[in-house]
């Protein structure tokens, strides 16, 4: 698939990354979609798949001061559809490495996350292949 699409993918992804780094909860709510269902599962916490109640998990995320930083690793995009893409990828929070799977749509024009899930891995992160940490880094991934 086309170059430009992955890079569009996947900044769509570090957006997302880079608004939980900033606490930033507008550009959160921005990044998901709003024409479809959505679903969120972070480690520990039920299902969510209304738009208000993934929202307020976010909040509430977001505003905790004790919230630790999080960091990205090996984030690689696959491309499910001409207007669906996944991208996987290891999560660093606090120390510990999560596996996780964010699913994008193309809604007008724009990458938007329709699912977040995240949960612990059984290996040390270090194991895992380094890759980009930030959005500001060329993509390593592959779409297919």
């Amino acid at each position: 698939m086309s170059k430009s699409v992955e890079t569009a993918v996947l900044a769509a992804n570090r957006a997302f990354y880079a608004a939980f780094r900033r606490r930033d909860i507008k550009a959160m709510a921005a990044l998901w979609s709003v024409q479809g269902p959505i679903a969120c599962i972070h480690p520990g916490w039920p299902p969510l798949t209304d738009r208000d109640h993934v929202m307020q998990a976010w909040r509430e995320i977001l505003r905790n001061p004790d919230s630790p930083d999080i960091q990205i690793r090996g984030d690689e995009a696959l491309l499910l559809g001409p207007t669906v893409a996944m991208v996987v990828l290891v999560e660093i929070i606090g120390g510990q490495g999560l596996a996780a799977t964010n699913v994008l749509v193309l809604e007008e024009g724009e990458w938007r996350l329709c699912h977040h899930q995240a949960s612990p891995m059984a290996a040390p992160f270090e194991r895992v292949e380094a890759g980009p940490e930030s959005e500001d880094e060329p993509p390593r991934g592959r779409l297919h």
